[in-house]
C-alpha cells in the first residue's frame, strides 16, 4: 500500500458515511464522505467498514490434517484481521504455529492446548499423562504475547474415559497461569451440569448453540439453569460454528430467550471451508442476520466483543491515531440458502460479503 491511501465513501454499521485517510499504516484521518481530496485510493461506495473483524476460534495448524489451514486463508482473505487458533497446538508445537504466525499477513493469537500433544490426534485427553502442567506452564513463560488463554476440549470422543478430571487439571492450570479458559462442549460424558460449573468469569465456553443431545438447553428450549447461572457470572459465550457445533433451533432458542453470543466465530479449517457448512466468517455471520440480530449487534460480535475480550479495545474501534486495521464488507440483498451444521438449510433475502481489509499498512482484496 502506499504511503498514504483514502478509502471513499465508506459507511459505519450506525449508518453514518465517511472518508478515512490512512497512512503510514495509521488512521491518519476521518472525515465528511467524499471531502478528502486526491485521486489516489479506493472508492467504497455502496460498502460498509468496520474495525477488523476477529475470529475467537480457529484452527490454523495446516501440520494437524484435517483440522488445520493456513493462517491467510482463514484471516485477510475473509476479510478477518484478527485470528485466536483454539488450541491446535500444546507444548509439543505451540512454537510452530508462533513461528508460522510471524510470517503471515492476518494477526494471529493462540489458545494453548492442555494437553500437549494437542490436534496431532483428536482424543487427546483421553490420557491424563499428556496434561503435563509444567510444560504448559513453560510455554506460557515463552510465549506471553502470543498465547492469551488455554483450551480443554471436553467431550466424549476426546476425553475418553477420563471424564470431567481434564478440565478440573484446566481449572487448576488456569489458577497457576492467570489465564482464562476457552471449552469445547459436546457429546456426554460428561454432562453439561458438571462441564458449566467449573468456568468462571472470563472463561469461554464454545459451541455453545451446537445441537447434541448434551447441549445448553432443554427439550422446551429453554436455557438450561446452569447456562443462566454461567451468564450472571460472566462466562463468554461463543458461537464457534464448526462442522459440527451450530444448530438453527438451538439458536433460535437462544434468540427467543435473549442468550445471546458475546462472539461469533468459525471454527474454520480448510475442510469446512472448501466444503461447508462453515465457508466463510461472512457466511456465519449472515446466519445471524437471518436470526433477527441486528447489523451492528452482528459486527460488534467479531469487532468490540472480541476485542474487549483479548484486552485490546484498540482492535475493536476505528481512531485517528490507531493503527489501521479495517474490514470492508457488503450487505447483499439476494436469496442465499444457509446450512447449519444438522444439515437444515434456511432460506434468508439478504448476506454479508467481505470485500477488503487493512493491516500492517496493506490493503487484502477477498
Amino acid at each position: 500500500m502506499s504511503e498514504r491511501l483514502v478509502i471513499r465513501n465508506v459507511k459505519f454499521v450506525d449508518g453514518q458515511s465517511a472518508d478515512i485517510a490512512v497512512e503510514n499504516g495509521k488512521i491518519a484521518e476521518i472525515a465528511q464522505a467524499g471531502s478528502l481530496p486526491g485521486s489516489d485510493g479506493f472508492d467504497g461506495t455502496g460498502l460498509y467498514v468496520s474495525s477488523g473483524w476477529i475470529d475467537m476460534h480457529v484452527h490454523a495448524f495446516p501440520e494437524f490434517d484435517p483440522y488445520g489451514d493456513e493462517i491467510d486463508e482463514i484471516g485477510v482473505k475473509q476479510g478477518v484481521t484478527t485470528i485466536i487458533d483454539a488450541g491446535s497446538c500444546g507444548a509439543d508445537r505451540i512454537g510452530d504455529l508462533k513461528t508460522s504466525a510471524a510470517s503471515a499477513n492476518t494477526r494471529c493469537y493462540a489458545f494453548l492446548n492442555i494437553s500437549h500433544i494437542g490436534l496431532q490426534r483428536v482424543d487427546e485427553l483421553s490420557q491424563l499423562e499428556w496434561i503435563d502442567k509444567d510444560r504448559v506452564k513453560e510455554a506460557v513463560t515463552l510465549y506471553p504475547d502470543f498465547i492469551v488463554g488455554l483450551k480443554a476440549r471436553i467431550s466424549r470422543s476426546v476425553v475418553k474415559e477420563s471424564g470431567i478430571r481434564p478440565l478440573q487439571l484446566a481449572r487448576e492450570l488456569s489458577e497457576d497461569t492467570g489465564l482464562p479458559l476457552m471449552v469445547h462442549i459436546g457429546s456426554a460424558p460428561p454432562q453439561i451440569e458438571e462441564v458449566i460449573p467449573l468456568l468462571a468469569k472470563g472463561d469461554v465456553v464454545t459451541h455453545y448453540l451446537n445441537g447434541k443431545p448434551n447441549n445448553l438447553f432443554d427439550e422446551t428450549g429453554k436455557p438450561l439453569p446452569v447456562l443462566v447461572d454461567a451468564v450472571n457470572r460472566g462466562v463468554h459465550l461463543d458461537v464457534g460454528h464448526g462442522s459440527a457445533s451450530f444448530s438453527f433451533k438451538v439458536a433460535e432458542h437462544a434468540k427467543r430467550n435473549g442468550i445471546q453470543p458475546d462472539t461469533i466465530s468459525t471454527d474454520i479449517y480448510r475442510g469446512n471451508r472448501l466444503n461447508g457448512p462453515v465457508y466463510s466468517m461472512a457466511n456465519v455471520l449472515s446466519k445471524f442476520l437471518y436470526l433477527g440480530y441486528s447489523l451492528e449487534e452482528v459486527i460488534q460480535a467479531v469487532t468490540v466483543k472480541a476485542a474487549d475480550w483479548l484486552g485490546k479495545p484498540e482492535l475493536g474501534r476505528i481512531q485517528v491515531g490507531d493503527d489501521a486495521n479495517l474490514t470492508l464488507f457488503a450487505v447483499k440483498q439476494e436469496p442465499i440458502v444457509f446450512v447449519d451444521s444438522e444439515g437444515e438449510e434456511r432460506t434468508a433475502d439478504q448476506y454479508i460479503e467481505a470485500k477488503g481489509a487493512v493491516i500492517h499498512g496493506s490493503f487484502f482484496t477477498c
